[in-house]
């Protein structure tokens, strides 16, 4: 079966022994430098780098932001895009963890040496990572029996 490279143009670790030769564009395994395009929300951006013909998302790897409709979204959106809209950032990326299941690449993202993610974690705009069911209602019913 194909693969879809203008919906995923990035390939997960699995993926790279099977479609690696057939990329149209570079795969991203190791740290890079891009300028931020836009904002989506509270952990992704949206990138421009100079090795690809066109803009893609970066998911920061450490943090959990609330979404857009939820309380706290539009604030930490909006924090991050005064900070980085336009400007250049840093992007480290784990090669061993690079794609996450939406087919987003993963990165801490850097600026001016500090760590975007880790500075919304000390202002309150987002959560750990490894936090971020905290808080929520498990569903009670096992994902077999709602088959």
């Amino acid at each position: 079966m194909a693969h879809d490279f203008v919906r995923f143009p990035e390939l997960t670790n699995s993926q790279m022994d099977i479609y690696y030769f057939d990329s149209p564009h570079k795969q991203i395994s190791e740290d890079f430098t891009a300028v931020v395009v836009k904002v989506q929300d509270g952990d992704t951006i949206k990138v421009r780098w100079k090795e690809r013909n066109f803009d893609f998302p970066v998911r920061f790897s450490n943090i959990a932001a609330p979404e857009l409709n939820e309380e706290g979204g539009k604030e930490a959106q909006s924090w991050l895009e005064s900070k980085i809209l336009n400007a250049e950032v840093d992007i480290k990326v784990d090669r061993f963890h690079r794609v996450e299941k939406w087919g987003r690449l993963l990165g801490k993202v850097v600026f001016q040496g500090l760590d975007l993610g880790a500075e919304q974690i000390t202002r309150g705009l987002s959560k750990p990572w490894v936090q971020r069911n905290e808080g929520r209602i498990r569903n009670p019913i096992p994902k077999e029996a709602l088959r």
